[in-house]
């Protein structure tokens, strides 16, 4: 074996926005499999992660939940490592980007980049919201499109005819955020002299770094010549302010990647043994691997390695892409309760069973992997609960029956067992590469090995045979040993399969290099089943429950409280509307629903009676509570619907474009529980 390698890892920083979904899990278990990889080696390897905290979005959400930007954020962060841990995503730091560490470096590295020369200034013209008293990002301004005169589109394209413009060349642009018109304004910002750059990005991207694919784009904006970086936002804004320069802060995109340094600087100051320079100097030997998807590609390959060379650092050792998550062959989609997020992955499902199914489909490409769920249930059940566990439980009982759970020694399978021991090196280049897809291939060709020769063998039939007894337990002894291989190549892709199959087999955590030994003359601890078969039952409920957090929220509009206008529905006639039965009800009792993201449920008086309602405004109410004793407006005589929480007994009326931005319906003073409103 090489020597002992130093490796930091990364995974790119979820935003402080919103919840985890499968298509993130896609990044984060894939880093997570080849950091374990590189641990079951023998080597340092530290894997580091922060959420990514600061821009105008988590400010304006903030904001409108009545929270502070940092209470936000904490509460999301607590969210995020909850669902990365019960991934068994083994983080050794998950910080934040809004942190005392993330600061000083970012100040550190600007002032470096500004004293060599490398930071411009020049005036901005943008578009200034005159109500919120902020310059408006692209995304917060809409208007009618100048190419098709499509309405309602942002402020660099069209989502409509593909067009692509300036904000300025919107028509009728309206602020997103408060609906006003916008005023056109002047203000110094700050570049990066990305061109600076050029030379040493056209050798540092071919010089395998990058997967050619990636490589090639990057050429593409190499040949058509690099533009300078605007890094500099104006208050308000959340973030770090920039040094010298009062009222201006720095763009989230230059504090993010600075952000893994932070993590890392955070870790070694609470860990002795560890060097921030031993893995960021210049001159390091340590090994640095940044896993992203292909939609950040431009800021990892480009104004990253820019900016660590400009201010002194050094540069990855390799950026490794991933491409997006499809469902079914098909986007992921609320409508079709594909949009899966992970704590309702969680709320179903063994998170192992994903592990090793997108480990079984990621290769070394940018392709985009399709989670389908009929071949994601067959998988997981033939491979993992048919082939691999099956060996286990196969062999265990004679084990025990025969022989008081000792495994006998010799190897009644040599020639087996050396081949599995043959095939650990390829299957460790396989990992080495993140070729997972090709280790799981040629792990599982084992498995089958395994299986046919104790099918051959047939211990159950000779264990019947006067005589034979020896015979089964040299078969077992051998079954439980080449189960034990498995176990150690699966181990990087399924912890905690290995980990109850290390306290069934009675021995320490195994290493790698455990496959070059054997089990003999060992005792063995009682088996319990390690996995069991996924039901599709299991599968159509997470997939319902998916479908079910849309329909509470499936007015809400994507993105950070951006307006949206809605084509009216088809009219209906007016004996239709009539035999709407509209009635005031008084909120009895509000509360969060466990295991809802989005829905409220509401205890309300009705007059004559009373009604439990399930309601998807929680976004908009976060301290329910506030609503009992408060009247509004109840449909008394729509259809009961069985939901995953409870049965909803109607519905309660808001308004609103969406996200915190829903109101609940409520009547004018004087109206009492139980009239009906004509």
């Amino acid at each position: 074996m090489s020597k002992t390698r130093q490796i930091l890892v990364t995974s790119a920083l979820p935003y402080a926005n919103g919840s985890i979904h499968l298509g993130h899990m896609v990044e984060y278990i894939q880093t997570d499999v080849w950091a374990r990889f590189q641990r079951l080696r023998g080597h340092q390897c530290i894997y580091v992660c922060a959420d990514d905290a600061h821009g105008s979005a988590i400010m304006l959400r903030a904001e409108k939940q009545g929270i502070t930007p940092e209470q936000l954020i904490a509460g999301v962060q607590a969210e995020h490592s909850a669902d990365f841990a019960d991934f068994g995503v083994a983080f050794d730091n998950f910080h934040s980007t809004h942190c005392d560490e993330n600061r000083a470096l970012s100040e550190a590295i600007y002032l470096k980049l500004r004293d060599a020369g490398h930071i411009a200034t020049r005036s901005v013209t943008q578009y200034f919201d005159p109500d919120k008293g902020m310059f408006l990002a692209d995304r917060f301004i809409k208007g009618t499109c100048p190419k098709c005169a499509a309405e309602d589109q942002y402020g660099d394209n069209c989502e409509k005819c593909g067009a692509t413009y300036a904000p300025t060349e919107l028509k009728n642009p309206k602020s997103a955020i408060s609906g006003a018109t916008p005023e056109l304004r002047d203000s110094k910002h700050f570049f990066f002299k990305l061109p600076d750059f050029q030379a040493m990005l056209e050798g540092w991207t071919r010089s395998g770094t990058l997967q050619e694919a990636v490589a090639n784009k990057i050429a593409e904006w190499l040949d058509a010549g690099l533009q300078e970086w605007d890094i500099s936002r104006d208050a308000p804004y959340f973030g770090f302010e920039i040094p010298d320069e009062p009222g201006k802060y720095f763009y989230v995109w230059l504090d993010a990647p600075i952000g893994y340094m932070a993590s890392f600087r955070n870790l070694c100051d609470r860990t002795p043994e560890l060097d921030f320079d031993a893995f960021w100097n210049k001159d390091s030997e340590a090994e640095l691997y940044h896993f992203i998807g292909k939609d950040i590609v431009n800021f990892h390959a480009l104004f990253w390695p820019a900016m660590l060379e400009g201010a002194g650092y050094r540069k990855p050792t390799g950026i490794h892409v991933h491409g997006y998550l499809t469902v079914n062959g098909q986007k992921m989609s609320k409508s079709r309760g594909t949009f899966i997020r992970a704590r309702t992955y969680l709320d179903h499902l063994n998170p192992e069973y994903l592990r090793y199914y997108y480990a079984a489909k990621l290769g070394r490409g940018v392709d985009d992997l399709d989670l389908n769920l009929d071949d994601f249930v067959q998988k997981v059940n033939s491979d993992l609960v048919g082939k691999v566990v099956n060996i286990a439980s196969r062999c265990a009982g004679f084990v025990h029956k025969g022989n008081a759970g000792v495994l006998v020694g010799g190897d009644a399978a040599p020639a087996l067992s050396e081949a599995f021991r043959q095939a650990a090196p390829a299957i460790a280049d396989a990992y080495e590469a993140r070729d997972f897809s090709r280790a799981m291939r040629e792990i599982m060709a084992l498995a089958d090995r395994a299986n046919a020769w104790i099918a051959d063998k047939a211990p159950w039939a000779l264990a019947k045979q006067e005589g034979k007894q020896d015979e089964v337990q040299a078969i077992c002894a051998a079954g439980i040993n080449l189960f034990r291989l498995l176990v150690i190549f699966l181990k990087p892709v399924l912890p905690k399969l290995a980990a109850d199959a290390e306290a069934f087999l009675n021995v320490a955590p195994l290493a790698w290099d455990d496959h070059l030994t054997r089990l003999t003359d060992h005792t063995l601890n009682a088996f319990t089943p390690l996995l069991t078969r996924i039901e599709p039952a299991k599968v159509e409920a997470m997939v319902a429950a998916s479908r079910e957090d849309l329909a509470a929220a499936s007015d809400a509009p994507a993105g950070n409280g951006e307006l949206k206008k809605e084509p009216l529905a088809a009219e209906i006639a007016f004996d239709a509307f009539a035999a709407v039965d509209l009635r005031i009800a008084l909120i009895e009792k509000c509360e969060f629903v466990e295991g809802a993201d989005k829905l409220l449920r509401l205890t309300l008086d009705i007059g004559d009676a009373k009604r439990n309602v399930f309601s998807g405004i929680k976004s908009a109410y976060p301290d329910p509570s506030a609503l009992e004793g408060r009247l509004t407006l109840y449909v008394a005589n729509l259809a009961a619907r069985k939901m995953k929480f409870g049965v909803s007994e109607g519905m309660v009326l808001a308004a609103g474009p969406g996200g915190e931005e829903i109101y609940l319906l409520s009547p004018d003073s004087g109206a009492r529980p139980g009239q009906r409103v004509k």
